[in-house]
């Protein structure tokens, strides 16, 4: 007898074929039989479907979970949004492979991103040790990309100079080795130090190596404001040369200098296709961004590390030179525009005695102690120890709307889950193109949203048997309301639960039940090898 059966669905499979009724089973944690309403099926548990929508489960194709995932293992952010996978080891910065010299520095630095909780086991160093400390016990699967700037940290520390030949072949070893342990592939972070001081011919040796495994490529390239086409011109590039496989992480083109400029990119993308190259692409259905305050710095002043950053901080003459590439000339880690400091809203610190800047801009900030905008900024990140996150509200509508109707399209919620105030992304991303982009503006019917979250992102992590309702499949399933499902997250209550999703279950089993989290973690990583990506 099957363990459960939905009957009277509306199944939408995740292939963007139409929709259609079907009683679903579902056997062991396999999908058994998607057959005729009505056929009578039985099973141990029964769940009537009708008015709901059966999809497969979503994947978030771009997350900073890496931390919190192992704190929080529940992961209530994402399975009450139908999300049954995530792709950590994202923007070229996550916790393995580390050693014990670079572990510190990188809690140091993602702190704004994940936390860095006290009493914490840090109990791995090599990739395969830490998907194997996921494995004990999550809500979600999870995949995870080797970064490209933790590697480059382990190889070279943070300098800002091109790799000799031993420090190459060193990386090239460091991203086989994590390839070899279950990683799907490499992720860089080109605004972010120590990986921003590569350059292509080094991101192309090491893409060589992931195209050999059967890898791609997921970069956070080096702008999205004024060099931003050709950044992903660099990146369309290297993965022409490499033969690696590309997939353009949060791909928007931000800021003023570029809106309503996203043709520009997408014809970038589809000449590549038209070429032959193997090109997918994620974003988040948000104007703003987020990140760090301290990734706003230009790149010569994180060199070192955080230590040497604050003690730049102190000095009257770096100092002035930030200001310079602030205000003036635009700093690299501002993408290449000059700051707007109204656009730079605070939403977390590290220091509980910042709180109540949390929702101010950083022009707020400086108008209230009678100071600038850049030295409010300074000040800021010399009192916070540099653990201060963002929201950039650089970015445009009709940018948005235009990326998410490409072919190529995936959905990557880049949601950070620390902070006073964080992005509502990280709760809401996929509710809202159901919802809002769906159902409310018709830029993507029911079928298209779902083949965006669950077909398209399996076909490019090489998933096995998922992704799709299928007999024999995986059963990572979503029963959602079509008339109901919403994102309720606000900027202002970012950590509220999606509207509209009733029942989640990951390898079948039941992680959301009629609303609630179960507390079950069924949740395996999802490894690569010879065959595809699989759990073991």
């Amino acid at each position: 007898m099957a363990d459960l059966v939905i009957r009277g669905a509306t199944v939408v499979d995740g292939t963007g074929a139409p929709r259609r009724r079907a009683d679903v089973t579902v056997t062991d944690g396999l999908i058994d039989t998607v057959g005729v309403p009505g056929e009578h099926l039985t099973a141990r548990r029964a769940l009537d479907a009708d008015g709901l929508v059966l999809a497969p489960g979503f994947v978030d194709m771009h997350t900073h979970s890496d931390l919190r995932l192992l704190v929080e293992p529940g992961h209530p952010s994402r399975i009450t949004q139908g999300v049954t996978c995530e792709v950590l080891g994202q923007d070229g910065l996550s916790y393995a492979p580390v050693d014990d010299t670079t572990l510190p520095a990188l809690r140091r630095q993602l702190a704004g991103w994940n936390g860095d909780p006290d009493g914490f086991d840090w109990n791995w160093r090599t990739v395969g040790e830490y998907l194997d400390r996921l494995d004990t016990g999550t809500a979600v699967n999870t995949c995870y990309l080797v970064p490209h700037g933790t590697v480059r940290m382990l190889a070279m520390g943070w300098d800002d100079r091109p790799p000799t030949g031993a420090d190459l072949d060193r990386m090239r070893a460091l991203v086989a080795d994590g390839l070899a342990e279950g990683a799907v592939g490499l992720s860089s972070g080109l605004s972010y130090p120590p990986g921003m001081y590569a350059g292509t011919a080094e991101l192309t040796a090491l893409c060589e190596v992931v195209a050999a495994a059967g890898g791609f490529h997921a970069p956070h390239q080096r702008s999205y404001g004024a060099g931003a086409l050709e950044g992903y011109a660099e990146m369309i590039a290297i993965a022409r040369a490499s033969g690696c496989p590309l997939h353009l992480t949060h791909a928007t083109m931000n800021f003023e200098v570029n809106r309503g400029r996203a043709g520009e990119l997408l014809a970038l993308v589809d000449a590549a296709l038209a070429e032959g190259l193997d090109i997918t692409l994620d974003s988040y259905p948000y104007l703003p961004g987020s990140t760090t305050l301290a990734a706003l710095l230009p790149g010569w002043a994180a060199a070192g590390g955080p230590d040497a950053t604050l003690a730049r901080l102190g000095d009257p003459a770096a100092r002035e030179r930030i200001r310079t590439a602030l205000e003036e000339t635009g700093s690299d880690g501002c993408h290449g525009v000059t700051a707007d400091w109204h656009t730079v809203q605070i939403s977390g610190v590290g220091d509980p005695a910042l709180a109540a800047l949390v929702g101010r801009t950083v022009a707020e900030v400086a108008a209230a102690d009678g100071t600038t905008g850049t030295e409010a900024f300074l000040d800021l990140l010399r009192r916070d120890r540099l653990a201060t996150t963002i929201l950039q509200h650089v970015g445009d509508e009709a940018n948005v709307r235009a990326v998410m109707r490409h072919p190529a399209h995936t959905v990557g919620s880049d949601g950070l889950l620390v902070g006073d105030r964080p992005h509502p992304r990280a709760w809401g991303t996929f509710a809202r193109y159901l919802g809002h982009y769906g159902r409310d503006e018709g830029v993507l019917t029911l079928e298209e949203a779902i083949a965006r979250m669950t077909g398209r992102p399996a076909r490019r992590l090489r998933l096995h048997r998922r992704g799709l309702v299928r007999p024999g499949h995986h059963a990572d399933l979503v029963l959602l309301d079509p008339a109901t499902v919403r994102d309720t997250a606000t900027f202002d209550h970012p950590r509220r639960a999606a509207a509209g999703i009733a029942h989640v279950r990951v390898n079948g089993t039941a992680v959301l039940d009629d609303g609630r989290p179960t507390g079950a973690l069924p949740g395996r990583t999802l490894r690569r090898t010879a065959d595809g990506t699989r759990a073991r």
